[in-house]
């Protein structure tokens, strides 16, 4: 019999290090499973594929919820398709759920991306998505309002997952604001042992900005350094948890490169990879030996910190205060990618409610 075990399966089985699929498509999270992964998530983006590919499946699901519901509208009708593509995922992984005895294998629903400034709105939907299966971590963003919406989803029970999230920073106010919200919970002599809170770091999309900004304000810098910014960032992170004890779990999200993965072999975290990159990372002949420890190389993170003044507002514990999340360019251009695939979500909607009558 094989003793084989692919690149990824061998992380999880050897090191504390833990991976997600980065979708709640059931084809692909299958074989996420298969390969050791322990949790799974979505969003509009990821609902809005997943339905694109498998229209066939859910057209007649859609029809039936818009004949159900004559007085919805189109955003209602979205709403509801969102919940159950999540809530499939969720039973898929759910098994594992039960295996790890709660403490792994829920599936991400991230909240509204059009409420990021209403913590109150925010806040009643993680209680509400947080109620729909015994196995949902809920995603709320890393902005003003949402700080506030994690302490207080946390003081309610919710399990919640931070996105919109690529600074140290906002991971430290996350990690913080989660603190506050246990420990109201334990004043009250409400029970927190079956909590797992996730605060993902979009490392991908650290480094994306940082090209942005090189391009927009012609910084000329070894290419090569732009690939470590958000390595760098959830590095330091990480080692800021670990000394203060946080209750709270780093996640890894927006993969670009081999090393988004490599580079985090052996820490006590968790990485949430869309199925094409596992595909790569399984095929690849990358070594699985414990990287987390490793510093960024001397002279890329020099360049970053020299040269780029948003390097160190997303490095340095206290490069941004909460009032300025919302208007960190990362955050901006997540924000704005979010509420356009929920808008492409409610469109794909509007043609099964109004389909074109130019058209047979």
């Amino acid at each position: 019999m094989s003793t084989y075990k692919s690149p990824l399966h061998e992380t999880v089985s050897t090191t504390p290090t833990e991976f997600w699929n980065d979708s709640c498509s059931v084809q692909e999270l299958t074989y996420a499973i298969e390969h050791g992964a322990t949790g799974a998530t979505s969003n509009p983006f990821i609902v809005f594929t997943v339905l694109k590919g498998a229209l066939g499946e859910w057209k007649d699901r859609i029809r039936q919820v818009i004949a159900e519901h004559p007085t919805w509208n189109e955003e209602q009708i979205a709403q509801q398709i969102y919940e159950e593509v999540g809530l499939r995922g969720a039973k898929v992984i759910l098994p594992v759920f039960e295996a790890r005895k709660g403490m792994r294998g829920r599936l991400s629903i991230q909240t509204n991306p059009q409420w990021y400034r209403d913590a109150d709105r925010l806040t009643k939907q993680a209680v509400y998505f947080h109620g729909l299966a015994p196995n949902i971590q809920v995603k709320l963003p890393v902005t003003k309002a949402g700080v506030a919406a994690v302490e207080e989803a946390t003081y309610r029970g919710v399990n919640i997952n931070a996105t919109v999230s690529f600074t140290v920073p906002q991971a430290l106010a996350v990690a913080e604001a989660v603190e506050r919200g246990l420990r109201r919970r334990e004043h009250e002599g409400k029970s927190v042992a079956g909590m797992t809170p996730v605060c993902t770091i979009m490392i991908g999309r650290l480094d994306d900005w940082m090209q942005v900004v090189a391009k927009r304000d012609t910084i000329v810098v070894d290419p090569g350094a732009l690939h470590w910014a958000g390595i760098a960032a959830i590095k330091k992170a990480y080692e800021i948890y670990r000394q203060r004890g946080y209750r709270t779990r780093l996640l890894a999200a927006a993969y670009r490169h081999h090393m988004h993965w490599s580079e985090l072999i052996g820490g006590d975290l968790s990485m949430t990879i869309p199925y094409e990159w596992q595909l790569q990372f399984n095929g690849s002949d990358v070594a699985v030996v414990e990287r987390m420890q490793n510093p960024v190389p001397k002279e890329y993170f020099d360049l970053l910190y020299q040269k780029f003044a948003d390097f160190r507002r997303a490095y340095e514990p206290d490069g941004m205060t909460v009032d300025e999340f919302d208007g960190f360019g990362a955050t901006v251009r997540t924000l704005r990618a979010f509420t356009s695939s929920w808008h492409d979500l409610v469109n794909l909607i509007r043609d099964f409610m109004l389909p074109n009558p130019d058209q047979k």
